[in-house]
């Protein structure tokens, strides 16, 4: 379990690093990559 939360975690930063075009555009997808890991937390 905590290697699939590693792999997603990892994967969801390439994908919010790769996607940000400005420092706050940086801002709002870390935002979201933390929002997804909480939910998948509660599942």
């Amino acid at each position: 379990m905590k290697r699939l939360a590693v792999f997603l975690l990892v994967s969801l930063s390439v994908l919010t690093l790769s996607a940000c075009n400005t420092v706050q555009g940086m801002g709002k997808d870390i935002e979201k990559a933390g929002e997804a890991i909480s939910n998948a937390g509660k599942k």
